[in-house]
């Protein structure tokens, strides 16, 4: 892990990858299609411009889940608010902090002593943590009784360590935009819009160097790691079925330029990942949401010759209540395919207030 680090100033497809998982059981139930339609504390992470939605109330979020069965662990907060009166706000204030870790991973460096003994005391543990805050701001470009279009941006820190051996900072910016009429929603996030830049220092004692050297390591030294910008494009479409269903559907295209990715639509230049999610809502107190995404070719399944390959992706399904002020979402996710399946349980909470004023 550490040694991936050392290259300078490089371009990784898969940097800052612990910000691409989402937010929300709501979202992840609905394969991350939030592009056009995220209007809570949670759109602080999908599109900041759906701020401008919140008229009259505040908003609070609150999510944790595992993965690989409870070794990984992700939690996530936001709050976000109108500016001004809230009645006619046209603008609004979010703020995001999420954070993703391994801990406790056993450090053997010093297992085996120099006599050749095994040496059970000497291991000890660290934790491999991500860290983000993001601060989100939205605001009404043009709106009237029909239709709303908006304006939102993002501003990162990033913060990632691996025990006392490694520790980067980081910052970086996303702008976005959102239109929503009555039925019809559209989306646009572009995300590290100026690059994220992560810079990397290591830490090691004598004995820590000497070890490395001894087993073959290459001791890392500082370096600058840098995430390529990726453009969100999402389209939605609202309905009411009835006095008491409602219908929700919304496709999202990743697009991605940091060379070849296995997804859907691939090549060197760019790369497409469709992301889509339905929710069905009765009485807007129950919803049930599908969701698929990252669509990749992989081996079949039973092919010991390990030619045939086929589509996979990764599916989920989930559930929301809404009482009063309050609604709880889960989701019941796949973190790598529907032919390997790793399922995860999300659980997620919003709470939604009135607010008289805020700032001014």
């Amino acid at each position: 892990m550490l040694i991936s680090m050392a290259g300078y100033g490089q371009f990784r497809k898969y940097s800052n990858e612990f910000m691409n998982i989402g937010a929300g059981a709501r979202g992840l139930a609905m394969g991350g299609a939030q592009i056009a339609t995220s209007e809570d504390a949670y759109t602080g992470f999908w599109n900041p411009a759906g701020l401008s939605e919140l008229r009259g109330h505040s908003s609070y979020s609150l999510m944790h889940a595992e993965y690989f069965a409870g070794i990984g662990k992700y939690d996530y907060f936001a709050a976000a608010a109108p500016i001004g009166d809230p009645a006619r706000a046209t603008m609004g204030l979010g703020i995001s902090f999420l954070r993703f870790a391994v801990d406790d991973i056993p450090n053997t460096l010093f297992l085996v002593e120099p006599d050749g003994t095994i040496n059970y005391n000497n291991i000890s543990s660290f934790s491999s943590a991500d860290y983000a805050m993001i601060v989100s701001y939205g605001q009404t470009l043009y709106s009237d009784a029909n239709q709303n279009f908006s304006f939102g941006t993002n501003a990162k820190v990033i913060h990632r360590s691996v025990g006392k051996f490694a520790k980067a900072w980081g910052v970086g910016l996303d702008a976005a935009l959102q239109y929503r009429s009555k039925k019809l929603s559209l989306g646009l996030v572009v995300r590290d819009i100026t690059t994220t830049y992560n810079a990397w220092r290591f830490s090691f004692t004598e004995s820590e160097k000497e070890k490395l050297y001894l087993t073959n390591n290459d001791i890392p030294v500082k370096s600058v790691e840098l995430t390529a910008p990726r453009l969100y494009l999402g389209a939605a479409y609202n309905t009411d079925l009835n006095q008491r269903f409602s219908f929700l559907g919304e496709l999202n295209l990743e697009l991605s330029f940091d060379g070849q990715r296995n997804v859907l639509l691939s090549s060197r230049s760019f790369n497409a990942d469709p992301r889509l999610g339905v929710e069905m809502s009765y009485a807007k107190t129950i919803a049930l949401r599908m969701g698929v995404y990252n669509f990749q070719r992989g081996l079949k399944d039973g092919d010991t010759s390990n030619l045939t390959k086929v589509w996979i992706y990764q599916p989920g399904i989930g559930v929301g209540f809404n009482i009063k002020q309050f609604r709880i979402d889960y989701a019941f996710t796949n973190l790598a395919n529907q032919s390997n399946p790793l399922y995860t349980h999300v659980f997620s909470l919003h709470l939604r207030f009135p607010t008289k004023k805020f700032i001014y």
